[in-house]
């Protein structure tokens, strides 16, 4: 076994990947009306667009099928060979076929292929050999053919799968944009993703209700205010009236500065230590904007009133943190 230097191993990575950025530049000149036929197929179909592929080219359509997926385009993956044992059933007359092999003449996705035009599904064949069976019979075909591979004895698939991962991403962002696909569909269906969390949790989905939000009256003395802050724990307690309407909020920056006066915490009310007008949001408002609020104002907690202004819920930094929105 060679032991190369250093600077040969650097000579190495570089020629692969010039090799594998040219191979993905020359699919900009194969682009054609092939290209937008594989695009309106896509759009027209009823149904799923479902990816098969043998081997790398496999592992490679299950790449595409999970884009797909994941920008508006339902799809999935089928193994070919196990679409000849029972699986081809899954693909009922509405859906679509994308095929991807580099030769082209992949004994296990060539056997398929009368049966699925019997089927009745459309057919788009991704390949490096336009002349080839399964391009022959397609729909539609996508070129993804190269010079030479990045491998040098020209054997393991590798410029080759960049090219065919490049093109599916291009047929995916293709279809993306047509559809009208924004990044709150995207977060539908990346629900625990950062994206996900940010765009759909709502501040109802993380505030406190129930017993666990701190509120006295105006009338109970600072004493029993703190009491209340103690054992809800959010650093604060909202003073409201007999209807539950928002009056303020006491907080432990409002105790320090209360504390530095010398009152006395048995006889003053809080009416006479809350903070009036306080801050709130809506429990619909997205726990996003809840951040932002804490930031721009400086505050670590928040009160939730609804539309009337009547107290529904608290929260605080803590609970955002928890939420992962932040």
């Amino acid at each position: 076994m060679n032991k190369p230097s250093n600077d040969q191993l650097v000579a190495i990575a570089k020629r692969v990947l010039d090799i594998e950025s040219r191979a993905i530049s020359e699919l900009i000149g194969r682009v054609d009306g092939g290209f937008a036929d594989a695009c309106r197929l896509c759009l027209a179909i009823e149904g799923r667009v479902v990816v098969t592929g043998m081997g790398k080219s496999g592992h490679i359509g299950g790449k595409i099928a999970a884009t797909l997926a994941s920008t508006g385009t339902p799809s999935f993956f089928m193994h070919p060979a196990e679409a000849s044992h029972g699986d081809l059933g899954m693909i009922p007359q509405h859906d679509l076929l994308l095929a991807v092999s580099y030769s082209g003449e992949t004994d296990e996705v060539v056997t398929i292929l009368p049966l699925v035009k019997r089927m009745g599904a459309r057919l788009i064949s991704m390949t490096g050999k336009p002349k080839s069976t399964l391009a022959q019979a397609a729909d539609a075909h996508l070129d993804v053919s190269i010079g030479e591979e990045a491998c040098p004895l020209n054997l393991a698939p590798t410029a080759s799968t960049t090219a065919t991962l490049a093109m599916g991403d291009a047929l995916a962002v293709a279809l993306l944009e047509c559809r009208g696909f924004t990044a709150e569909d995207f977060a539908l269906s990346h629900p625990s993703g950062s994206l996900g969390k940010k765009l759909l949790l709502r501040v109802e989905d993380v505030m406190h209700t129930g017993e666990e939000i701190p509120a006295v009256t105006a009338d109970v003395s600072l004493s029993d205010g703190l009491l209340e802050m103690s054992e809800k724990g959010l650093g604060m307690t909202a003073i409201v009236d007999d209807d539950n309407h928002i009056l303020g909020v006491f907080t432990d920056g409002d105790l320090r500065r209360a504390l530095d006066t010398g009152i006395d915490v048995h006889k003053t009310p809080m009416r006479s230590v809350m903070h009036a007008g306080c801050i709130t949001i809506g429990p619909e408002d997205m726990a996003a904007e809840a951040v932002h609020v804490l930031d721009e104002k400086k505050i670590t907690s928040l009160l939730v009133a609804d539309e009337s202004g009547r107290l529904v819920g608290a929260l605080n930094i803590h609970d955002l943190f928890r939420s992962g929105v932040m």
